[in-house]
């Protein structure tokens, strides 16, 4: 009782602190689950309004339509499968267990597991449901190639099976078995552990260790999986036909009468122990099932690994090139049919050139030489025509081929895309990141002979073709369409851009490419159909938790009609929309009625082709530019067939993807077609104008020239020998990489008319294995509206004496002429770089061409400029500032006389004696090539006062300064 009145009412005790606690575990627990649910979907949603912002829904609705099925099918069976024996191991337990030690310390399981056995049960097979289910939804290719199976046409020489069954539907059915083997092994696994539990199986009785309903339900189970095992064994024979052997792929003597044999053998074991298992049911002992399979396992042993180890090493090993020759002729049938080889055109040639040819007809023959190298010249192409440091071109240019003013002429070229790495730190916030700086702006083109547009004269500078100065519009003004220079989707695109404005009034933010003298910066709005909207509140909180970004809350710089681009690496893209694809390494692009369009080459491949040779893709492809591949379409990237089924093109500006149909006969693409119908078109759609820029694929022709290094040999003992095998030569100008193809308008027979027709051409040679000289020279046909496209020819040299790459490379750096001409480099700080050196037929031989760049180190905005030609013909070394005039020097003759119209040089001839021509092109490039010629004067005078000629010395002073002060009054004219 209070002394000042009543009692105070006692506070009320605090609750438990169990209780708080658990209920922030649990409301954490629940946040967490939403993120992430919320994560998965944004993830989910974000890509079917991708695919459908491409026009490729149905691509996306039945990967996922097709991946859902096969989960519920194969989970929901492995589900019923393992609850069903565990339902029937409880159902049919003994009631009444002998009392043991065993079964006392069993009692307390049961016990705590009494209450949620129910549970127990279910969630073990709803695991057990889940796995399978993930099994089987990676399978969708398989099962989606065995459902729409298309036949090849061809048989297999064993057992007489179209093609087809090996690349559609062996896999698939090795699946299914396997599946029936796991479902079959879990689910005894899942009955024994309660059959034992619940004393069914007694470990420690006597006698009659199970039970007869545990002894019925092993039996049969176990019959099961042993007869899925033999269903194994038997496709397991098809097998042999894809096998990697040390020698060849594919079926070879111990396979065919060892391996083989036992397969057969251990099927019919497998099926007997199954048949005594099933007895066993009845007989209820398990003597004869146990002996059964102690003799599949002994069998497996013996025939599967001891005896084909005692065929290989007593019957083959000793006469293997007797022995396998049979089998390696199936193989080299199978392998040239399948990297499509089989019309490869041989011709014996004789390399004899005859230095007594005159000037002009050599020249002839090769007035169409690229001497621009796609990648010495890419800082060429950014010192001189990025405009910004925010845009770059690519470190390796694309070579394409344009007919302008009625000729066809080779370009080097490449998109002028975006480089947000060249921004200012300062200026890397999110608006400019995403908002300001979302694309790149045209294309940029030189002449790849280094010839103007009226193919006249070679010059010293690189000549534009597209670029930034007035008549440097030769692609843009290709078509009477506007020219869409802008470039929304490209190989350095950001990795998502935000476009649109508030209204039709409002503000362009997204910035173009400088325009005219002043360096202005026009802005503009991208309006094209394609990319995904992103005005809706919904829509932004999926980009939100995509990229996790507040500001696609938070900005002001998205409106109700902003779009978002993102996944726009072209090569992505078609890898998206065709996953079953393979796609080449480098997108080229070209200008097709006034749009950019990137150009990509689709593959169909497989490793499954029955006896074709097995080799990775990215070591077939290999060579001194090729980045890294990121192989695609298979689990490994061995393949042993391919075929270039698919030309597809995504649009620059609006992301449009199209893929055509190229190889229609190709029955890989006939299945894909019928799996995802209305995605591909067919050939005849495709616009006539993109079918002149559509060329031969360069990683398939890699592949072609690394298996027809060995496969050109179709005997097989001189094969087995490897007398003859060649091998792609190394790069001389890259240590441990192969020599890359070059693209050039080429004489693939050898003609030793100079007149010949020169045909656009993917070009590479062979040297023999292990040596330097060169063995044969290959081309095939890259003119797409040609009716010999894909044409292989190959000019096989008829002795040994003519010199590969890597020997001529030493011939041109030891020639007296070169060194003295490289000595001037070295005085003044010059770097040489060596270009692509290029092999080519001309007249009675092979001539070699290669073009040296010079470069000064020591500054950071120095570019390479073209400052010799190299020309190796008939053992002599020419060397000189133009093409003509390094084949001049080689046959010791002027080239100051005229030259053949549309092909010569004007006669220039270097120091060899001739006027300089007068300097052509806009101001800047007559600047760029008087200072050009000024600097090889003044090279020539270092050179003759090292020599002692005082007169040389004058006259070469006196020439460079009427070239210095003509460029100066041009400067001042400006």
């Amino acid at each position: 009782m209070s002394l000042f009145g009543p009692p105070a009412a006692a506070a009320p005790a605090p609750g438990p602190p169990q209780r708080r606690s658990r209920a922030l575990v649990i409301t954490a627990g629940i946040l967490l689950v939403g993120f992430l649910a919320l994560t998965a979907f944004s993830a989910f949603w974000t890509e079917r309004l991708w695919f459908k912002s491409v026009d490729f829904s149905g691509v996306f609705t039945t990967l996922v339509l097709t991946r859902i099925g096969l989960f519920l099918v194969f989970g929901v069976l492995m589900a019923v499968v393992v609850a069903l024996n565990m339902y029937l191991a409880h159902r049919f337990r003994p009631f009444f267990r002998p009392t043991s030690v065993e079964q006392e310390s069993l009692d307390r399981y049961r016990e705590a597991i009494k209450p949620v056995k129910g549970w127990a049960l279910a969630g073990f097979a709803v695991l057990m449901g889940l796995f399978a289910g993930a099994s089987g939804s990676g399978r969708w290719r398989e099962f989606t190639t065995w459902r729409h199976s298309e036949n090849f046409g061809t048989k297999d020489p064993y057992f007489d099976k179209d093609v087809s069954f090996y690349v559609f539907e062996l896999g698939w059915l090795h699946f299914v078995v396997d599946f029936l083997l796991a479902a079959a092994v879990v689910g005894l696994l899942a009955a024994l552990v309660v059959h034992y539990l619940y004393g069914g199986i007694r470990l420690q009785a006597q006698r009659d260790k199970f039970s007869p309903a545990a002894q019925i339900q092993v039996s049969v189970l176990l019959g099961v999986a042993v007869l899925a095992k033999a269903a194994d064994y038997w496709l397991d024979r098809y097998d042999l036909l894809n096998s990697s052997g040390s020698l060849i792929t594919g079926m070879n003597f111990t396979d065919d009468n060892a391996v083989l044999p036992a397969k057969n053998i251990l099927v019919g074991i497998a099926i007997i122990c199954a048949v005594l298992f099933f007895l066993n049911v009845w007989r209820r002992t398990w003597m004869l099932p146990s002996v059964g399979i102690a003799l599949l396992a002994l069998s497996a042993i013996l025939l599967g690994m001891l005896w084909p180890g005692i065929v290989q090493r007593f019957q083959v090993a000793p006469n293997q090139p007797d022995k396998e020759a049979a089998y390696i002729e199936k193989n080299i049938e199978a392998t040239r049919a399948a990297y499509n080889l089989d019309d490869v055109e041989v011709n014996r040639y004789t390399s004899a050139p005859d230095l007594g040819s005159a000037l002009a007809q050599l020249e002839t023959g090769t007035s169409s030489v690229p001497l621009v190298d796609p990648k010495l010249v890419s800082p060429t192409f950014e010192q001189q025509q990025q405009v910004r440091a925010y845009y770059t071109v690519p470190d390796v240019l694309d070579v394409d081929r344009y007919t302008l003013d009625g000729q066809e002429r080779a370009l080097v070229l490449g998109v002028r895309e975006l480089d947000q790495s060249g921004l200012a730190e300062s200026d890397r916030n999110w608006a400019n990141l995403h908002t300001v700086y979302t694309h790149g702006s045209g294309m940029i083109a030189a002449y790849a002979n280094q010839r103007p547009a009226d193919d006249g004269s070679q010059a010293e500078a690189i000549q534009w073709a597209e670029g930034q100065e007035a008549g440097q519009k030769a692609l843009s003004e290709l078509s009477d369409e506007p020219f869409e220079q802008r470039v929304y989707f490209g190989e350095t695109s950001p990795s998502y851009s935000v476009v649109g404005k508030s209204g039709e009034d409002g503000k362009d933010v997204e910035l173009d490419l400088p325009r005219g003298e002043e360096g202005s910066s026009p802005t503009s709005t991208y309006d094209g159909e394609g990319g995904v909207p992103v005005g809706s509140a919904f829509n932004r909180l999926l980009y939100a938790v995509k990229y996790g970004e507040p500001n696609f809350l938070l900005s002001g710089r998205i409106y109700d009609d902003s779009k978002i681009l993102y996944d726009r690496n072209p090569r992505r893209m078609v890898e998206k929309v065709a996953p079953w694809l393979t796609v080449d390494s480098d997108p080229y692009p070209v200008v097709v009625d006034g749009r950019i369009q990137w150009v990509l080459d689709g593959y169909t491949v497989t490793d499954k082709y029955p006896l074709s040779q097995k080799e990775s893709f990215e070591d077939m492809i290999d060579d001194s530019l090729q980045d890294d591949l990121g192989f695609q379409t298979l689990p490994t990237d061995e393949i042993n067939y391919v075929r270039n089924a698919v030309k597809a093109t995504v649009d620059a500006y609006d992301g449009t993807v199209k893929l055509y149909a190229w190889d229609e006969e190709d029955p890989i693409l006939k299945v894909w077609r019928n799996v995802f119908p209305g995605t591909v078109l067919d050939k005849d759609e495709i616009p006539e104008a993109l079918v002149s820029h559509l060329r031969y694929p360069e990683d398939l022709f890699k592949a072609q020239r690394y298996q027809f290094a060995r496969y050109h040999v179709t005997d097989p003992k001189d094969w087995y020998a490897g007398n003859n095998r060649w091998e792609v030569p190394n790069d001389p100008n890259v240590e441990n990489s192969q020599q890359p193809p070059y693209r050039l308008f080429a004489n693939p027979q050898g003609d030793e008319d100079p007149n010949a027709e020169q045909i656009w051409s993917l070009t590479s040679v062979y040297v023999p294995r292990d040596k330097n000289n060169l063995a044969a020279f290959v081309s095939v046909n890259s003119d797409a509206t040609s009716s010999d496209y894909g044409k292989i020819q190959v000019l096989e040299l008829s002795d040994e004496r003519t010199n590969g790459p890597v020997q001529v490379a030493n011939e041109i750096a030891s020639d007296e002429d070169v060194r003295d001409e490289l000595f001037s480099f070295d005085q003044g700080g010059i770097n040489p770089r060596y270009g692509n050196l290029l092999t080519l037929p001309v007249g009675d031989g092979l001539m070699y061409v290669q073009p040296l760049y010079a470069a000064r180190d020591a500054s950071e905005s120095s570019y390479p400029i073209l400052s010799f030609v190299l020309v190796s013909y008939g053992g002599n070394v020419g060397i000189a500032p133009t093409l003509r005039g390094a084949i001049a020097d080689v046959l010791g003759v002027d080239d100051s006389g005229p030259t053949p119209s549309g092909s010569g040089d004007g006669g220039k001839g270097g120091d060899k004696g001739g006027d300089q021509p007068p300097a052509s092109g806009t101001v800047n490039q007559q600047i760029r090539s008087l200072l050009a010629q000024a600097e090889k004067q003044f090279a020539a005078a270092d050179k003759a006062q090292r020599d002692g000629d005082t007169v040389a010395w004058a006259e070469a002073i006196e020439k460079a300064k009427e070239l210095v002060n003509e460029a100066v009054e041009l400067s001042e004219k400006k």
